[in-house]
């Protein structure tokens, strides 16, 4: 915080103005050539909590700075780091103290820069210099996916290195955590549990969006001995929107590019008892070709419903095992009745077109099972089946206005408020 020196009074025979290289003499007590004059070193006056020798200052604690005496006091402070940002602070309202109101940054180097005036207006100057201990614990973020092209259902994840569970602490990660796009959406991260983090817009991401997703985490006070660490950006785009819906009732698929209908393929889906999950899903990788066996998902060998099968064109949307694939053995049920064990199956040739026409983070939605809704988070990216206002409430900030993202360069977000974060 800077403060203005006091305002001093020179009297004067008259107004007198003269080129500033020239002196002028006035005929009372002036003392202008003080206040003109070079800044004495005020280092015998400052006193600091700096440690001295190779000891570091703990970034939990402020930095303070004092006068000693009464012939002096602190007119004006600035602490910056290294880049040049400016640590808050204040000053007392005697000039006689001053300290940071804003928490250090772990690991990092200080030039405190303190302003005083003597009595009769002689001004002084001291510089510190301060660095700070490393962190004793550090948070990093892993964001994910990698970077690439994704379908626009893709969420943007971010796993982070320690357990946050304090929702204060949380508020000060989450709004670390920077989602920039291009064109600008609105969107929230949503606290999957205490390491994970989800983000996504309200609706899909736009078509053709350019996603960047990066940390401002390093240095920054998250809780009592934790401190931020780097993390690695990313930078994402998206494709054409394709989106796959497959109404189980009628057992056709259609598939869908930039609102657009380009195919219509006859499916079977699950049979009762194996029904398919309703809703949305996002394609979670392609394979094609795996070996499906029965017993993976809890179906005992050897019983009516066991099977052992080589599966071509596999495009997987759960972790336990849905897939849209290929199953030549049930053509005939296709488009007519549902008999699998809860996949969409479809011919070789639909199969082998659907998985050249769909990519990571498509969509794949079913309407009119009979089977329960996809679960948001613990099978693969069913994100998008809990609504906008029920994610919302999964964020740190959910009190503050929705985040937005932009072409800015920077998220604009709740986190921007002065008491969530140091402010440098």
């Amino acid at each position: 915080m800077s403060h203005r020196p006091r305002t001093r009074t020179v009297l004067s025979c008259g107004l007198l103005l003269v080129p500033l290289a020239v002196s002028a003499t006035a005929c009372g007590g002036s003392d202008s050539e003080t206040l003109s004059g070079t800044p004495y070193d005020a280092a015998g006056q400052i006193t600091a909590n700096i440690p001295g020798g190779t000891q570091k200052a703990d970034p939990d604690k402020p930095l303070e700075v004092s006068v000693k005496g009464d012939e002096a006091r602190i007119t004006d402070v600035t602490a910056t780091d290294t880049t040049g940002r400016f640590v808050r602070g204040e000053l007392s309202a005697d000039g006689r103290h001053w300290r940071t109101t804003a928490p250090l940054a772990a690991g990092s180097r200080y030039t405190v820069r303190v302003s005083t005036e003597q009595q009769d207006g002689s001004p002084g100057r001291k510089t510190l210099v301060v660095n700070t201990r490393g962190a004793v614990g550090q948070l990093t973020a892993a964001f994910g996916p990698k970077e690439g092209e994704y379908g626009v259902g893709q969420p943007v994840t971010a796993e982070l290195s320690q357990p946050v569970k304090d929702p204060q602490a949380r508020a000060v990660v989450e709004g670390a955590l920077k989602v920039d796009s291009m064109p600008r959406v609105q969107g929230s991260w949503h606290w999957v549990d205490d390491k994970k983090l989800h983000f996504r817009p309200k609706e899909y991401w736009p078509a053709h969006a350019t996603i960047s997703v990066h940390s401002n985490l390093s240095g920054l006070r998250v809780a009592k001995g934790l401190y931020g660490g780097p993390s690695k950006p990313v930078k994402l785009t998206t494709g054409d929107r394709v989106e796959a819906i497959t109404d189980a009732a009628t057992h056709q698929m259609t598939v869908l590019r930039n609102g657009e209908s380009i195919n219509t393929i006859p499916v079977t889906t699950g049979k009762p008892g194996f029904s398919t999950r309703n809703g949305v899903k996002v394609v979670l990788g392609k394979e094609s070709f795996v070996r499906m066996r029965s017993s993976t998902v809890g179906i005992a060998a050897g019983s009516g419903d066991s099977y052992d099968l080589p599966v071509y064109w596999a495009t997987r949307v759960t972790w336990s095992g849905e897939y849209v694939h290929a199953a030549p053995w049930s053509v005939g049920s296709q488009g007519a009745a549902n008999v699998s064990h809860g996949c969409t199956g479809m011919s070789t040739s639909n199969a082998q077109w659907f998985f050249n026409h769909v990519r990571i983070g498509d969509i794949v939605k079913v309407v009119n099972s009979s089977g329960d809704t996809m679960t948001p988070f613990d099978n693969g990216f069913g994100d998008w089946n809990m609504p906008w206002q029920e994610w919302r409430e999964g964020s740190a900030l959910k009190n503050k206005s929705d985040t937005t993202t932009g072409a800015a360069g920077r998220l604009q977000d709740p986190a921007d408020d002065a008491r969530l974060r140091p402010k440098f």
